[in-house]
């Protein structure tokens, strides 16, 4: 139906509206493509929150129909999952729009940036809503081509590299997914999720996209490069849109078609804690919040591991996912109003900039999983989610990583508060994106907990 689908066509109509609206705007003008697109992601926002308002997320589907009493999924899913997974990605798109703002204006292709990174964004929500093999598969190549595209955005020769590594491997493992998408439908004859059923190789196979888009083990070397070569704005998008959709796709992909939990569970293991390792002694601002957005997809991997070992595991995922969402992109903001990449470009910042040292500090302390931040929150879900569905070591080894984490985040704070000269930068709109996304974090984090306290 439609009206299901309408969030996703306002969200395509907005990239082709600002396409055209580029192509005959002025070259100081094109920033009004960033409106046009901005506008129809706040529309999409909208009528995702009514649709789940009038009982949408409860279940319901695009492509589908009812037997026998029970939903037949196929196609595209609308359930709770979607819905959340929408709101966290337009909202998460609508802040890389005021980040990237700034940086693009008076650029000859300002226009084409904006039209990339919601198209981006319309394919990690079809990502999430994907109940089908084939559509699974273009949801993949809608948010990675993209994606391609802005990592090399700028034309220098750090993001050509970084775009050449990442769109090589893109393809290594997309090549892999159709792969197991292939092997599945010869056995099964039909590429619908819920008729689908598979283990062994072709598992392993159908997972590796979705791996790569969430930044996991073994699938991972791609991001601290595109982290510190693509521009700040676009490495903010990168490292944190196209991951909620991949994360809801592998929550439904381990749920509806293969049961993989304890490869999944190994994998989580194995992202978290060499996600950290290498964070130790990055002396690159980027570079380690690449790092930090690898050992956050281990984080991330608990509750998909848990997945129909607990009713928890859901709504462990979908908090974490808008947790990490706020507070990655509050910590990319703050380099972005700084301009600096290296820790000891952020020296006296707090002498000299008070207010953003403290989002910064809110922000990394958040992706420790400091009380009373969002993450924090996020992450005792996804340890308890862990926890109930068998996977007591894995839940232990989170805690383990998690402390083990504060070191390399304290290596960024510490300088906030030595003697040094305040950092320059920009001190307009973007600075006004990290006090929100801090305050955002810290408000997400104290309700959740008062509401846990309390129940």
């Amino acid at each position: 139906m439609i009206a299901g689908l309408l969030p996703e066509i306002l969200v395509l109509t907005g990239a082709v509206a600002g396409l055209l609206a580029g192509m005959f705007a002025r070259r100081d003008r094109q920033w009004i493509v960033a409106w046009i697109c901005a506008g129809f992601l706040v529309a999409a926002a909208a009528t995702t929150a009514v649709a789940a308002g009038g009982g949408m997320a409860g279940g319901g589907m695009a492509g589908g129909g009812m037997a026998g009493g029970s939903m037949a999924v196929e196609g595209y899913t609308v359930d709770a999952l979607t819905i959340a997974t929408r709101l966290a990605v337009v909202a998460a798109t609508l802040v890389v729009l005021a980040m990237a703002a700034g940086w693009a204006r008076g650029l000859r292709r300002e226009a084409e940036l904006y039209v990339l990174i919601l198209l981006s964004s319309l394919g990690a929500i079809l990502l999430a809503g994907a109940a089908d093999l084939l559509l699974l598969v273009a949801a993949y190549l809608l948010a990675s081509i993209p994606s391609y595209a802005l990592a090399g955005f700028a034309k220098d020769a750090n993001g050509t590299e970084a775009a050449l590594k990442y769109y090589l491997m893109g393809a290594f493992l997309g090549v892999l997914m159709l792969a197991g998408v292939t092997l599945l439908y010869g056995v099964a004859g039909t590429t619908a999720y819920r008729q689908t059923g598979g283990a062994g190789v072709a598992a392993v196979l159908l997972m590796a996209g979705p791996l790569f888009k969430a930044g996991a083990v073994p699938a991972h070397f791609w991001v601290p490069d595109v982290a510190q070569g693509a521009s700040r704005p676009v490495a903010a998008f990168v490292t944190t849109v196209p991951k909620l959709g991949a994360f809801a796709a592998l929550f439904r992909l381990t749920t509806e078609v293969v049961d993989v939990r304890l490869a999944v569970a190994l994998v989580a293991a194995a992202t978290m804690t060499l996600g950290n390792l290498a964070a130790f002694y990055q002396d690159n601002v980027r570079r380690l919040l690449g790092y930090s957005t690898i050992s956050q997809a281990g984080y991330l991997l608990l509750p998909v591991a848990a997945a129909g070992g607990t009713a928890m595991a859901e709504p462990a995922l979908l908090f974490y996912l808008a947790a990490y969402a706020v507070t990655n992109l509050g910590a990319f903001a703050v380099v972005v109003a700084v301009g600096g990449d290296a820790v000891a470009d952020y020296a006296g910042l707090a002498r000299g900039r008070p207010w953003l040292a403290a989002s910064l500090v809110v922000c990394l302390l958040g992706l420790v999983g400091t009380p009373p931040t969002a993450v924090f929150a996020g992450k005792v879900l996804a340890m308890s989610a862990a926890w109930s569905g068998g996977l007591a070591w894995l839940a232990v080894l989170a805690a383990v990583n998690t402390v083990a984490s504060l070191f390399y985040y304290l290596r960024w704070i510490l300088p906030l508060y030595r003697a040094g000269g305040a950092p320059g930068g920009s001190a307009g709109r973007v600075a006004w994106v990290a006090y929100l996304t801090a305050a955002t974090s810290l408000v997400f984090g104290t309700t959740l907990s008062i509401y846990y306290a309390l129940s």
